[in-house]
């Protein structure tokens, strides 16, 4: 049997939406679609403003920019996240600087983020790992006592919520990706949210090359082309109508993995905290090699075999080349763990319950042949 890491699960109205527009004509940036998925969108989440965009780090690279982050400037994020957070910060001439993590849910440790904090910082840029909401009440609070922006890298926790509200209605900015392998999908693509009207309109212009409002090829500042087609987001729409039934999936998801592998030794199954409703975008866990009798590549490697599809966790951001410059003796010693024994298992939204038993049964086999 063969698994992929990840598959979509399309829906019956992808399909009818995107011929509309074939039908239509309107399958560039143009067309009703982009703003029906914004206004859905920022419905869902209960937000008043949304800017559909190119990519998830188009929405963070626009909040930066709409937010007048620049050179000589800091903002705090987690060390354990795709390089996409911090290329955002770097993007705008700005410095990312790097908070460790939590060893249970792998997201900012807060109780790091206020020794962080100089004059130059200007934002703090929270991410929830993996479906996990990160622990939002001390971050806020603490960029209200330092006259900080907040802004959230929503972009792998579509639905999750944080004592009952959405991640991404708490922020300044909160920002999304519609990658292939997101709960929601347009294959690419991404959306940015926020409350503050001025913000939202400066978001605009820099996703569409900063035009005049007055006069259409003149352009008041360097903008830039993060537009969305309306063919990515007619396949947005037809998801989101989807999404509690897919949210529904990647719990099913997690529960059948950790009824599955609960009592085999060695491994570190994710956990949900009190205040947090997870969406799993990724069922992530850690290998303890001494107790599971070979190491995470080894594991990999094994499920490799019989064509199981996987990936590792991020490479912590102190170690990445354009970053660890400034990082060149710092350590992030539970980032640089979660980074060394993490892996994710497959967890798409297509997935079955076959599926998920073979991983599993080859898992414990796997466990089974190097602890005789």
């Amino acid at each position: 049997m063969k698994v992929p890491v990840n598959e979509p699960l399309l829906t019956q109205n992808a399909k009818k939406y995107v011929n509309q527009c074939l039908d239509t004509n309107w399958i560039s940036s143009a067309g009703e679609f982009i703003t029906k998925f914004e206004e859905k969108f920022c419905s869902f989440n209960k937000m008043k403003y949304g800017v559909a965009n190119s990519s998830g780090t188009a929405s963070l690279h626009l909040a930066m920019l709409s937010l007048e982050i620049g050179k000589g400037d800091e903002v705090i994020l987690p060390a354990q996240t795709m390089i996409s957070t911090a290329a955002a910060v770097m993007y705008v001439g700005a410095r990312p600087v790097l908070v460790d993590s939590e060893i249970d849910t792998y997201n900012m440790d807060t109780n790091k983020i206020e020794s962080k904090i100089t004059k130059k910082t200007k934002a703090i840029l929270m991410v929830d790992l993996f479906g996990h909401p990160v622990d939002y009440k001390p971050i806020l609070k603490i960029a209200k006592n330092y006259n900080l922006f907040t802004i959230d890298d929503a972009a792998q926790a579509h639905g999750a919520k944080y004592n009952d509200k959405n991640v991404g209605s708490m922020t300044d900015i909160s920002c999304f990706s519609f990658y292939a392998n997101k709960i929601i999908t347009t294959g690419e693509g991404g959306m940015m949210l926020t409350n503050n009207k001025k913000i939202f309109e400066n978001a605009k212009l820099y996703r569409d090359m900063y035009h005049n409002k007055n006069q259409r090829f003149f352009h008041d500042k360097i903008g830039y082309n993060y537009r969305m087609t309306n063919l990515q987001a007619a396949i947005g729409l037809a998801q989101l109508e989807k999404i509690e039934k897919f949210i529904k999936i990647k719990k099913m998801m997690a529960k059948r993995y950790i009824k599955n592998l609960k009592n085999v030794k060695g491994i570190k199954l994710p956990i949900e905290k009190d205040y947090a409703k997870s969406v799993y975008w990724m069922f992530t866990i850690l290998i303890n090699e001494k107790d599971f009798g070979i190491n995470r590549n080894q594991l990999m490697n094994e499920l490799r075999k019989n064509k199981i599809d996987t990936r590792t966790t991020f490479i912590s951001l102190n170690k990445q080349p354009p970053i660890k410059k400034w990082y060149k003796n710092q350590k992030y010693p539970v980032s640089e763990h979660v980074e060394k024994t993490g892996m994710y298992l497959p967890s798409g939204l297509a997935i079955t319950n076959k599926q998920i038993d073979y991983v599993s049964e080859c898992i414990k086999k796997i466990h089974k042949k190097y602890n005789l």
